[in-house]
């Protein structure tokens, strides 16, 4: 008897699914993509298209049933995390974890009181609805501060906020990127050495593979807090990461966590504790996952897929990194009209393994603020740590992106 071809629904459209829909075409399954802007661009490459909000649970549900699929999943694309468990655990379909899990993890105010509820380090911070109600309750802000929005991902809604003054602005910039009109004022936590944020994988809720990254960000840009460039191996010691790893484990343990990949960020505060940021069961955007497959050889794409239709995801293992690695978010300074790229990389000894461009002369860039306004990716190789670090540290000499 033929086997009968399953079905992968993907929830949103962007540039990070397209690795995706590859790996799920090549494991011979049939792929749909959902969201409500038919001209994204992996929807192209999917096998079907439906138009439909992915923050509407029902509606998702709804057309889940209707195409009798195998699998759902939310790949880079943070808003949709909560519908797919959703439909995951209405349906019986292979899922992440429980439900009320991810909707903890997918919540920045909720993820925090788990977290102090189950004696994490944490910063202090605390939920609102309002502008008001966030004022009012200065008296207890420890300065510096981030705001940012509870269910928001890429940077977006984000300030680091140094006195009162500056506070009303920052919460309503917040509160305009809040699908749910909530946002969340917290300690901001100084680090030590680089932040990390990058993807894992657990199977049956233990981690198999863990990976810790160097975030950087870019001082001149729009918004200084959304990373520009990412490299591995990170600036924690192994000590540093054994204990960050020990924690994730305890926080997956608690919650129930089943077979998926994550985007996690950690960092090591200047007071010398660990500290578990976020934790998302979705692959990072910014390409995350892909590089660490060029870096490590490990397919956590594939693994993901597999798991999310219920097929098993074969040996997923820890493994060391095959040299120096780094991602460039190619961005523009300012908005403008995009002229050309201008790449270098042999100056500062550094190996391009891969130039991906999104735009063309004559497109339309904006500034830098968010995730959504890259304008493609730069991956490098280099021989050693010193030539990674000294060739981000001085990237506008060897790299240029000219917008008039």
């Amino acid at each position: 008897m033929e086997q009968k071809q399953k079905k992968l629904l993907l929830l949103g459209g962007l540039r990070y699914l397209l690795p995706v829909i590859e790996s799920a075409h090549k494991q011979g399954y049939y792929v749909i993509t959902a969201d409500y802007l038919p001209d994204n661009i992996a929807h192209k490459y999917s096998d079907e298209y439906h138009n439909i909000s992915i923050i509407d649970k029902e509606a998702v549900l709804a057309l889940a049933r209707e195409l009798e699929i195998d699998g759902i999943m939310s790949f880079a694309v943070d808003p949709g995390v909560v519908t797919a468990a959703y439909v995951q655990e209405q349906m019986g379909l292979p899922a992440f974890g429980p439900y009320e899990s991810v909707c903890i993890l997918q919540n920045k105010d909720k993820f925090r009181n788990f977290l102090t509820q189950h004696g994490f380090n944490v910063p202090k911070a605390k939920g609102f609805s309002t502008v008001e109600e966030a004022m009012s309750e200065a008296y207890w802000y420890p300065w510096p501060v981030i705001v940012k929005p509870t269910d928001s991902a890429g940077s977006k809604g984000v300030t680091k906020v140094d006195s009162l003054a500056e506070l009303k602005p920052a919460l309503e910039y917040a509160f305009e990127h809040s699908l749910s009109k909530h946002v969340i004022v917290e300690e901001f936590i100084e680090k030590q050495g680089a932040s990390s944020d990058t993807d894992s994988f657990s199977i049956d809720g233990k981690l198999k593979f863990v990976s810790f990254s160097a975030q950087r960000f870019d001082a001149e840009a729009v918004n200084p807090y959304t990373p520009s460039a990412y490299s591995w191996p990170s600036t924690m010691t192994h000590e540093e990461e054994t204990e960050l790893t020990s924690e994730l484990q305890r926080l997956l343990a608690l919650l129930g966590m089943r077979t998926t990949i994550y985007n996690i960020e950690t960092r090591i505060g200047t007071n010398g504790k660990p500290y578990i940021m976020e934790v998302s069961p979705r692959g990072g955007g910014n390409r995350l996952a892909e590089m660490l497959r060029y870096a490590t050889g490990v397919d956590l794409i594939t693994a993901c897929v597999r798991a999310a239709v219920g097929d098993s995801v074969g040996n997923i293992e820890q493994k060391p990194y095959n040299g120096h690695w780094a991602e460039v978010i190619l961005h523009a300074d300012k908005s403008g009209t995009f002229q050309e790229l201008t790449v270098d990389a042999s100056a500062v000894g550094a190996e391009v393994v891969e130039e991906d461009l999104w735009v063309k002369p004559g497109d339309h860039v904006r500034g830098f603020e968010g995730a959504n306004d890259a304008i493609g990716t730069l991956v490098l190789k280099f021989c050693s740590e010193e030539e990674l670090v000294r060739a981000l540290a001085c990237q506008h000499t060897w790299l240029m992106v000219t917008v008039k």
